[in-house]
C-alpha cells in the first residue's frame, strides 16, 4: 500500500520492514511475501528476527545458563529455523549456509558462557536477523521473485558502542550508494534490521527499536518514496486496544505526534525510527502483515487534520524523585548542581517540575533490567544527600495526552481533570511541547485512568479528537 507524497525528487523504491511476529513461521513469511510481491515498488526488505528468537539469544547472552539450559535454548532456535526450512526446496549449499550460521551461533554462546563481553553479545544477538533474512530471501525466490540476501553490516556503519551503537549517517549514505543501491535495480534485496558494524568490521547492534530504525536509515540513504512498517496490528491506535476495546486505528498522524506517542510508551514505533524519515520527509506507513487490506496509519510531516486530542499513551515503570533544599530559595546554580550529579551517573531525566525549594523529576525504567529506583545507586544518592533531601516513589505510570496546540487550547485541563476528579495525580507537566500533557498516577489504576480518559476525550467527543 503506497500513498502519494509531496513533490520531492526521490527514488520510487519502497522499503518494507517486517517485525518478528510477521516472520514467526513459514505461513507468516508467506504472508509477508504476498505484501512484498503485491507492490512492484518494494525493492528493499528489512527484517527482524523470527518471533521468540531474540529472547532466546538474550538469555544466552547473559552467560549464566547451565549447559543443559544453553543447549535447550540453542535447540529451540534451531527448531524455529528448521520448521521454516521444511517448506522450502533448498539446495545443499543453502542448507549448509544456514547450518553454518547455527554452528557459529552455538560456538559464540559457548564463548560467552566462558566469559561474557559486550562485543560477543552483539555478535550473538545478530544471528536472529541473519537467519530470518536468509530464510525470507529463499521464501521470495521460491515464489518466483528475483530476490537476494544482503548483509547490512556492509553498509550500516556505526561507532563501537556495543549494545546501543550510534549510526554514522554520512558513512552509511556513501556505502549504500556504492554497495546497495545498484542491487535494487535488478533484485528485491532482503537485509537485516538492528545490526551494523564499526570501522574494524566488528558486529554492533542499534539497541531497542533498532530494526525500525535500520529501515528508516536505509530509507533515508536511498531517498525512498515510503517506508512501510509491517507488524501485527493495523496501524497506530488512539490508545492501547488491550486497555479499551473502543480504541481505533488512526488514518494519519504527524511525525511530531508519533514521536511523542513513541516517547511516552506507544509500542508500535520507537522514537528513533522517525528521525531519518523526518530529515527526508519520507512518509512512514504502519500496517498489519496479517491483514494488509485493512489499511493502517500514515505518518506524515503535515497532516490534513490537526485535532487537539489525537491519542493517549501509557508508560509504566516510572520513578518520581523529589529533591528538596532551602538553599534553592533565590539561589542560582542549585539546579545545575543536581543535574551535574545525575549526568555523572548517566541518568536520563524525562519530566521535570520545580517549586521554590524542591524539584520533582521522573526516571523511566522501561526497557531496562532495573527500575528507576535501582538506577539510583548508593553513590549517587550519597552525593545528592550532601546538597538536598531526596524522596523516591516507585510503582508509578506516566499518562500522556497527545495532540496539537494542547498548550494553548482552552478547556483541555478542565476536561481532563474533571474526568479524573477522584484520582490522585502525582505530577503534571505541560508547556514544553504543544503536543502533550503528561502526568503520573499509581500504576495499579493506570489502565482505568486511560480507559476513562479515552471515553471522555474520544468516544464522547465529536469536536477535538480524530
Amino acid at each position: 500500500m503506497k500513498f502519494s507524497t509531496s513533490n520531492i525528487s526521490r527514488d520510487n523504491s519502497v522499503i518494507a520492514k517486517f517485525g518478528g511476529t510477521s516472520l514467526a513461521d513459514f505461513d507468516a513469511m508467506n504472508r509477508c511475501a504476498d505484501v512484498v510481491l503485491n507492490d512492484a515498488d518494494t525493492r528493499l526488505v528489512v527484517v527482524s528476527a523470527s518471533s521468540g528468537v531474540t529472547n532466546l539469544l538474550v538469555s544466552l547472552s547473559h552467560g549464566d545458563l547451565s549447559q543443559t539450559q544453553r543447549l535447550a535454548a540453542l535447540a529451540s532456535i534451531c527448531d524455529i529455523q528448521y520448521q521454516i526450512m521444511t517448506y522450502l526446496d533448498l539446495s545443499d549449499e543453502q542448507v549448509e549456509r544456514i547450518n553454518h550460521l547455527l554452528v557459529q551461533m552455538s560456538d559464540i554462546s559457548l564463548a560467552i558462557a566462558n566469559g561474557p563481553s559486550a562485543a560477543l553479545t552483539d555478535k550473538l544477538l545478530a544471528f536472529g536477523e541473519r537467519l530470518s533474512s536468509t530464510l525470507f530471501s529463499q521464501v521470495l525466490i521460491a515464489r518466483g521473485a528475483s530476490a537476494m540476501f544482503f548483509d547490512v553490516r556492509d553498509v550500516m556503519r556505526t561507532d563501537s558502542e556495543h549494545g546501543k551503537a550510534t549510526p554514522l549517517f554520512e558513512q552509511i549514505a556513501t556505502l549504500v550508494e556504492q554497495r546497495l543501491t545498484p542491487l535494487l535495480e535488478h533484485s528485491i534485496v532482503v537485509t537485516q534490521g538492528f545490526i551494523g558494524s564499526d570501522a574494524t568490521g566488528a558486529t554492533t547492534t542499534l539497541g531497542r527499536g533498532g530494526s525500525d530504525y535500520s529501515a528508516a536509515l536505509l530509507g533515508e540513504a536511498i531517498n525512498a518514496a515510503q517506508i512501510n512498517i509491517w507488524t501485527d496490528v493495523s496501524g497506530i491506535f488512539t490508545t492501547d486496544p488491550r486497555i479499551t476495546s473502543q480504541a481505533y486505528a488512526l488514518k494519519e498522524i504527524s511525525f511530531n505526534e508519533a514521536a511523542e506517542m513513541a516517547t511516552f510508551g506507544a509500542k508500535v514505533l520507537h522514537p528513533s525510527t522517525l528521525i531519518p524519515a523526518m530529515r527526508k520527509n519520507i512518509p512512514v506507513f504502519v500496517g498489519s502483515s496479517r491483514d494488509p487490506q485493512a489499511g493502517g496509519t500514515l505518518v506524515l510531516n503535515e497532516t490534513e487534520s490537526k485535532p487537539v486530542y489525537r491519542a493517549i499513551a501509557l508508560r509504566r515503570e516510572q520513578t518520581l524523585v523529589t529533591v528538596t533544599s532551602m538553599d534553592m530559595l533565590h539561589a542560582p546554580g542549585f539546579l545545575a548542581k543536581v543535574f551535574t550529579i545525575l549526568a555523572k551517573y548517566n541518568l536520563s531525566i524525562d519530566l521535570v517540575t520545580t517549586s521554590e525549594i524542591s524539584v520533582a523529576l521522573t526516571l523511566d525504567g522501561t526497557g531496562s533490567n532495573s527500575s528507576g529506583n535501582s538506577q539510583l545507586s548508593d553513590e549517587l544518592l550519597s552525593e545528592l544527600n550532601q546538597i538536598c533531601q531526596v524522596t523516591i516513589e516507585d510503582n508509578l505510570a506516566l499518562v500522556a495526552l497527545i495532540g496539537n496546540a494542547i498548550d494553548s487550547s482552552y478547556g483541555v485541563g478542565t476536561r481532563l481533570f474533571s474526568t479524573l476528579h477522584d484520582v490522585n495525580v502525582r505530577m503534571i507537566c505541560q508547556g514544553a511541547s504543544p503536543h502533550n500533557l503528561c502526568f503520573l498516577v499509581d500504576n495499579d489504576i493506570a489502565s482505568n485512568v486511560v480507559s476513562r480518559l479515552h471515553q471522555s476525550m474520544f468516544e464522547d467527543n465529536s469536536q477535538g479528537a480524530a
